[in-house]
């Protein structure tokens, strides 16, 4: 009988222990700064790529365990230190997945290196499909790409809403619909190069949380790339748009797959907030007196303590078990993806909040954390699918129907 086991190997061990020291010992300390200055945290993306923390040669060695444990570990912990920061280390990996789910092995070596550039000058990249009209419906798409026979090059028009290193970015992995009339079908992703004109990004969005992190709207204006930039080559998507007009069954679409790739990944993240906030509630309840006795010696305070702690740990195991599905290509016949990704972000909005009120008005006041993890915590129930989505996905795939 095959043996079970919860626990953690030992280079699952270490890179746990590895990354929360980062996080503990350069993210934390620098976390009230950067929120506050509302600006790209590149001293501690920088710090990162010299220890080993930024960069491919990281992710790949997390996508290569074969639990798929490696990298929401490493993502829990990051998180815990702060989330704006984190996102700045870790928000390139999402165009790094667009790539890697997207492209030829040509173009993983040829684009996935400028994505982070080298320790001495660090470059970050960006994933841009949301649209202001077209945020959760992906099928409604205006960004389009045309094909210059002449050239061999796209032409790509369109705006891009809420992109994450939008603008500041050396890479652009950007998503265009190729064929409006097949909807998310008839759509496909692209690599724009570094300095490639046409492309900008005027204002920077200021946001409620992740402040360290930038965003920002993206405009394309006759951008035009060569045809290698296309990912996956021409003769992929020929293929694909013609099995799209036979009405032959998709198997996915240039967006989506970068999503199903990174959502219990973003779930690990959220979770690194909400332990966060968990955490330091505990202590607080714990050394705050009140008539006479420690505030956590109240039967309501422990008890929604070991509500928070419970929370936790549950999401815990829907992303691990997510993770590995996803590592050993188990289908997600329950939207098993979603789910982690659902759980985590509720559970770090309702942890946060429960933080915020056990501190009481110490809580309200930037001089303790928690005030800022409420608010980063926030967006997981928004970015990379909200909530409602996600049972949007979980609904039609539990029915076998097209829930609207």
């Amino acid at each position: 009988m095959a043996e079970f086991s919860l626990d953690l190997n030992e280079e699952q061990r270490d890179l746990r222990d590895w990354v929360h020291g980062f996080a503990a010992e350069v993210v934390r300390p620098a976390a009230a700064e950067w929120d506050a200055r509302e600006e790209t945290p590149w001293p501690v993306i920088q710090e990162a790529a010299k220890v080993g923390l930024y960069g491919f040669e990281f992710l790949a060695t997390c996508w290569a365990d074969p639990t798929g444990l490696s990298l929401p570990i490493a993502s829990e912990e990051l998180f815990w230190g702060d989330a704006g920061i984190g996102l700045s280390i870790f928000g390139t990996a999402l165009a790094v997945a667009g790539i890697y789910g997207a492209g030829t092995p040509d173009q993983l070596v040829e684009w996935v290196p400028q994505c982070f550039g080298d320790v001495d000058q660090p470059a970050v990249a960006a994933f841009c499909t949301s649209e202001p009209e077209a945020g959760s419906d992906v099928g409604s798409m205006r960004t389009r790409a045309v094909y210059d026979q002449a050239t061999d090059e796209w032409v790509l028009n369109g705006q891009k809403a809420y992109a994450t290193n939008g603008g500041i970015a050396g890479v652009h992995v950007v998503t265009a619909s190729i064929a409006p009339e097949l909807g998310s079908r008839g759509q496909a992703a692209f690599v724009v190069p570094p300095g490639t004109p046409g492309l900008n990004a005027t204002r920077k969005l200021r946001k409620l949380g992740l402040r360290a992190s930038h965003t920002a709207d993206v405009f394309l204006d006759d951008v035009r790339v060569p045809g290698r930039c296309l990912l996956g080559g021409k003769d992929a998507l020929d293929e694909r748009l013609a099995r799209a007009r036979a009405g032959q069954r998709a198997s996915g679409q240039a967006a989506m797959r970068t999503f199903e790739l990174s959502r219990p990944t973003v779930g690990a993240q959220a979770l690194g907030v909400a332990r966060a906030a968990y955490e330091y509630a505990l202590d607080y309840a714990k050394g705050r007196v009140q008539f006479g006795r420690p505030i956590i010696e109240n039967q309501a305070v422990a008890f929604a303590l070991a509500d928070m702690k419970m929370e936790i740990d549950a999401a815990r195991l829907l992303v691990w078990r997510a993770s590995w599905m996803g590592r050993n290509n188990r289908p997600f016949t329950a939207g098993e993806g979603s789910m982690s990704k659902l759980k985590a972000g509720e559970v770090a909005v309702s942890v946060t909040d429960r933080a915020v009120q056990l501190l009481g008005g110490a809580g309200f006041l930037r001089d303790h954390p928690v005030e800022r993890w409420y608010r980063d915590a926030k967006i997981y129930t928004i970015f990379e699918g909200t909530s409602e989505i996600q049972r949007l996905v979980i609904s039609r795939a539990i029915s076998g129907m097209q829930i609207r």
